[in-house]
């Protein structure tokens, strides 16, 4: 299954600020801040997507980042190729060299489902459903949460 990774997860967890209220910059401290990401990581980000032409800067006072363009044009699977590796890893429980070689093994055909759907989820889902959204401070408790720290 095409899952994916922590830089990817960061930097759809910026543009998701920015596409939350797209009409106003953000600067890269006020983002980091908000989602709980490092100032230097964020920065780095903010530049790796404003070189791929997903975000657009702005230096100086009333600077700062917006989205590039419509966050119904950007979608998932744009952020994701900036910083990941796109092709399937293979998942056959048989290692490496079983499907595509010989006969598939008896998990080939599920696994290549959730590929595919993975994919297009990835492919199919804008920023757009983040307009309006998710734009709150970040909260902080005292007790730790109950959610483990791979989800959602």
């Amino acid at each position: 299954m095409y899952v994916y990774g922590k830089t990817s997860a960061n930097a759809i967890a910026v543009m998701s600020y920015l596409a939350a209220d797209s009409k106003r910059r953000a600067g890269s401290a006020e983002i980091a801040k908000e989602r709980g990401i490092s100032k230097a990581l964020t920065a780095k980000l903010l530049t790796q997507l404003a070189s791929a032409g997903l975000v657009a800067g702005q230096p100086g006072p009333g600077g700062g980042y917006k989205l590039a363009k419509p966050s119904k044009s950007i979608y998932l699977m744009d952020i994701v190729v900036l910083f990941e590796q796109t092709a399937p890893p293979s998942l056959c429980p048989f290692g490496h060299n079983w499907c595509g070689v010989g006969n598939p093994c008896p998990l080939h055909d599920e696994i290549a489902k959730l590929i595919e759907s993975n994919r297009r989820f990835m492919e199919g889902t804008s920023l757009s459903v983040f307009d309006g959204k998710f734009r709150e401070p970040l909260r902080t408790s005292s007790r730790k949460s109950k959610r483990p720290e791979n989800e959602c």
